[in-house]
């Protein structure tokens, strides 16, 4: 299949293990009120996860959780201030609070990224300028991220930027307001993370059970991909 959109990762991250799957998915509509459908997807997820760990520290001992937390500590980022995406998620339902329902897309990929333990980041296509590279942050470029201040940041940190400088994700924790996921939505970028440690198939995997998600619930009418990034 013909690459439509190229990411790439810098050398330095690349030697950390650091790389990514990602896929472009045509946009039906969103829907922002809970359907049944998803609802009861949603609640077989979170009562099987709640049934396989019982409290947030059994976490420690999952290889992928190990595995992200480690990719942070090489680059000096303390995982228990500043944790994986899909480990922040797990660690909320675990605690006893609800799934986080945002609307049917944000919901999906926050589901996967409960099933696999991959972070998954949802970018509104449009409003990128690609190529996207994944590389350590300068100091002093900005990031705004989804309800959040806008954050100065301090040098290396890596990030996924596009080709006017936006810094769209804080790698593989948070995304920004500018190309977050809104009822307009058209065409959406499904990136998954990967470090050293987890397994390439599990990556690819992710973002494949997004798109299939995202058909099966009527959210979607095409899917491309998906590429691992260069």
């Amino acid at each position: 299949m013909e690459r439509t959109v190229e990411i790439k990762v810098s050398n330095k991250l690349k030697e950390l293990g650091a790389f990514l799957y990602y896929g472009l998915v045509e946009i039906n509509k969103v829907r922002c009120e809970k359907s049944e459908e998803l609802d009861s997807f949603v609640k077989n997820i979170v009562d099987e996860i709640r049934s396989r760990f019982k409290v947030p520290e059994a976490l420690r001992n999952v290889e992928e959780v190990k595995a992200y937390r480690k990719f942070l500590w090489r680059l000096k980022i303390d995982p228990t201030k500043i944790r994986p995406s899909s480990e922040a998620l797990l660690r909320r339902i675990l605690r006893g609070k609800e799934f986080p329902r945002i609307n049917d897309i944000v919901d999906i990929g926050n589901i996967v990224s409960m099933i696999t333990f991959v972070p998954i980041g949802l970018y509104d296509f449009e409003k990128l300028a690609p190529p996207l590279t994944l590389r350590l942050s300068l100091s002093g470029e900005v990031f705004k991220g989804i309800g959040g201040k806008e954050e100065v940041l301090k040098e290396g940190i890596p990030i996924l930027v596009d080709s006017k400088g936006q810094v769209i994700h804080l790698y593989p924790h948070r995304d920004s307001i500018l190309t977050a996921v809104t009822p307009n939505i058209r065409k959406l970028l499904v990136v998954s993370a990967g470090v050293e440690g987890i397994e390439e198939e599990l990556v690819r995997k992710s973002v494949q059970l997004v798109s299939n998600y995202l058909l099966k619930f009527g959210c979607a009418v095409s899917y491309q991909g998906p590429w691992r990034s260069r």
